[in-house]
């Protein structure tokens, strides 16, 4: 049986064996070290200021707006009420004469709308917010009934996606993402970097741009923030016509400059589609397939500097974190079960990321990490807040963000204006002394717009840190939190 077309059971294998090697599971007590405290025994973090952290995860998991996970968190810039109940109301096109206000959602799988660029142009509306219904029954009425398309569009009828993109989640469904914003700091002004899609995001996450190139050469490389390079599969899912990233990635320079680094892919199944419809049959995802959740492999710099070896499984993360030998730099990237992206369920993504936190909180390196944790787009939800225009590709709709570290601020709302940009500009003042993907400096020229890092309304991760403060103990949580 091949687990990748299961991806049910690979998550509970998953889960399991996290559970068993790293957190706790209810009704089990785990062995622990035979210190005083219980926990183990960590050596302070050297250096002084953004310094005391020698390693950065990056954890991102899919299709969240920030008002569908934290619209009604206390503080934060969150959904507008009056009198306790929302004052928006978004309308409905179907019905000429009825809106509908964001509700509570109760639901542990959610459907979402479409997420392209298109789409994000359609739901931010000019700057009006309200195009989110409308898109999500396009999609369904579209979409599904013209293509009839298998699995998940057989599962969600127009009715479902009028009113799924209003609703929104609290404490009673994501008790672990709020007891982090609790005890850590919570982001209420991250966007997308990219006003558009999932692989636009992921490029985002690791070089700050998304193009279309001729093979091997950076300066022809142009903007493409919906199709950055056609991917062809076969029926199998395997590439048969694939991209090439000529431009600059973060692990460039942090090659060059002797910074260790991995990317952790959960092997299973893709979390969308290769070519950003709603809804197709799910491909696998596998670490030695290059895929739109894994696409280090495409970039030029990444085979030329024969670093291909560092994009591994996600078992090798736990054994990392329980070792004390973690990278200085991690990305970890979640298959379709796991990701929180519709149809999948929310208290098992919320369970996946909890464990690989509780990894790292568990782990000898705790003391000098931080985890930042975000969700690539907003998945068609909606959120109320219009995006700042920074170029000519983004910023795209708010999605949530955490950090979460020993020198993190207790319960603080960071209202900065934060993109994905703010981690790439944290890893670059951490690791390699400032420096930036910039064609000016880096010694490998390219065609991008703008040095995203040095945008103006970027605000600095680095605020969110008390350096100064005892590293705080870990914060174990279990992976499935009784309601």
């Amino acid at each position: 049986m091949k687990l990748t077309r299961h991806p049910a059971l690979l998550a509970v294998i998953l889960l399991v064996m996290v559970a068993g090697c790293m957190t706790p599971v209810p009704g089990v007590t785990p062995a622990r070290p035979s210190d005083s405290t219980g926990w183990k025994t960590v050596v302070p973090a050297q250096g002084e200021g953004i310094h005391k952290i020698r390693h950065v995860i990056i954890i991102m998991q899919e299709n969240r707006a920030f008002d569908h996970y934290f619209g009604t968190y206390p503080g934060a810039d969150g959904i507008p009420m009056e009198n306790g109940v929302p004052s928006i109301c978004v309308p409905d096109p179907d019905v000429n004469t009825t809106c509908i206000r964001p509700y509570h959602d109760p639901a542990d799988v959610n459907y979402g709308g479409p997420h392209s660029q298109y789409e994000s142009e359609a739901d931010i509306n000019g700057g009006r917010m309200d195009g989110f219904i409308e898109q999500a029954e396009i999609a369904i009425n579209n979409t599904c009934t013209r293509t009839n398309s298998p699995g998940r569009c057989q599962r969600v009828s127009s009715e479902e996606a009028e009113v799924d993109v209003m609703g929104y989640h609290d404490r009673r469904e994501i008790p672990n993402y709020w007891a982090y914003a609790d005890n850590f700091v919570l982001q209420d002004r991250m966007f997308e970097s990219a006003a558009s899609w999932s692989l636009p995001s992921h490029l985002f996450m690791v070089s700050a741009w998304s193009a279309t190139c001729r093979p091997g050469d950076p300066l022809s490389c142009t903007d493409a923030l919906q199709g950055p390079q056609r991917l062809i599969v076969d029926r199998n899912g395997t590439p048969t016509e694939v991209p090439d990233y000529a431009w600059t990635d973060i692990t460039y320079l942090l090659h060059r400059n002797n910074v260790s680094w991995a990317y952790y892919l959960a092997e299973g199944d893709q979390p969308d589609c290769a070519d950003d419809a709603m809804f197709c049959p799910l491909q696998p995802q596998e670490v030695v397939v290059p895929q739109i959740w894994n696409p280090l492999p495409w970039f030029d710099t990444v085979r030329q500097d024969r670093e291909v070896k560092n994009i591994q499984a996600i078992d090798q993360y736990f054994v990392a974190a329980r070792s004390g030998t973690l990278p200085s730099v991690v990305w970890i990237t979640p298959n379709q079960t796991v990701s929180e992206h519709p149809p999948a369920r929310v208290s098992i993504g919320q369970a996946y990321t909890t464990s690989i936190i509780n990894a790292a909180m568990e782990g000898p390196d705790w003391n000098s990490t931080a985890i930042f944790l975000t969700w690539d787009d907003w998945g068609g939800f909606y959120d109320h807040v219009v995006p700042p225009k920074v170029d000519q590709n983004g910023y795209g709709i708010r999605v949530p963000g955490l950090l979460i570290s020993p020198y993190a601020r207790k319960g603080y709302i960071d209202h900065q204006t934060l993109s994905f940009d703010a981690y790439l500009k944290f890893i670059e003042d951490d690791f390699l002394s400032g420096a930036r993907i910039d064609p000016a400096t880096d010694l490998r020229p390219d065609s991008r717009p703008s040095v995203r890092e040095n945008a103006p309304v970027l605000g600095d991760l680095v605020h969110e840190f008390d350096f100064n403060q005892t590293p705080r103990a870990p914060l174990m949580l279990p992976l499935y939190p009784k309601k």
